[in-house]
């Protein structure tokens, strides 16, 4: 089973670029966010007929998360729990059937947070309390599961190509980083950590500054897989070229091989 991860930044924007992506990488099931579109407006035909089901959790001009899967979905859920009043769309999970092992994915937009401090960081820490809540009752239910998607959390220095640009940003700040590491250390395995040290892997470059060229970037896309899952883990890795393509979005596709 292949899982991407990939905020494509706007599907209108860029529905060619991801349909050219799903016809040469096919990967079985693609978690997308900021789709930045309501369920209705999705150009979910062009992708239908790729051989995909998709399930949305939009959101006018803003945020928005899907699933795109060649492989059957059961008990798909929108939005993430513990806040009733929290519209914003960014959480989305479902239970995919592979060949041998079913698998929960949750596909994830975590808040950016900036400017810090204020509201915006505090809805970001705020989310992320409750991101750890759902993390818990995901390895209490002890089926394999996965929280994939774009945390916009930096977790290491190594993890930036100019960490010192980062220190008063959201995406670095102490809290931001603690958060992700409670979450981490309730026995989440970092996939792509396990599979690959030292510093220069990235997910994303700004557009700003000729960020790509120069290989300024930062890695925030991550996966997270409960023991059930990582013991299914084969690879995990980056795919980094799809920046360089015309009209990219400034994150690229992050990848997990499971066995099931």
């Amino acid at each position: 089973m292949k899982i991407a991860t990939f905020n494509i930044n706007g599907i209108k924007a860029r529905l060619p670029a991801l349909t050219d992506w799903l016809k040469e990488s096919e990967p079985d099931v693609a978690l997308l966010q900021e789709i930045k579109s309501v369920d209705e407006a999705f150009p979910r035909e062009a992708i239908e007929d790729l051989g995909y089901t998709v399930e949305t959790h939009g959101q006018k001009s803003f945020n928005g998360v899907a699933i795109l899967s060649k492989l059957p979905l059961e008990d798909v859920t929108r939005g993430l729990p513990g806040d009733d009043s929290d519209e914003q769309a960014r959480w989305i999970e479902a239970t995919v059937i592979g060949d041998t092992q079913a698998v929960r994915v949750c596909g994830l937009y975590l808040p950016n947070g900036n400017p810090a401090p204020g509201p915006k960081y505090d809805y970001k820490l705020a989310w992320m309390d409750r991101l750890e809540a759902r993390a818990r009752d995901l390895l209490a239910d002890e089926m394999p599961a996965l929280m994939a998607g774009d945390y916009n959390i930096i977790p290491q220095a190594e993890d930036a190509a100019k960490p010192d640009q980062w220190v008063k940003d959201a995406l670095f700040l102490p809290q931001s980083r603690a958060a992700f590491r409670r979450i981490v250390n309730l026995g989440f395995t970092e996939a792509f950590r396990a599979r690959t040290l030292g510093g220069g892997h990235y997910s994303f470059w700004d557009y700003q500054a000729g960020a790509w060229e120069r290989n300024n970037g930062i890695r925030i896309d991550h996966f997270l897989l409960t023991p059930a899952c990582a013991d299914l883990m084969a690879d995990c890795w980056i795919e980094s070229a799809v920046r360089g393509r015309e009209k990219p979005s400034d994150h690229v596709p992050v990848w997990v091989r499971l066995d099931a």
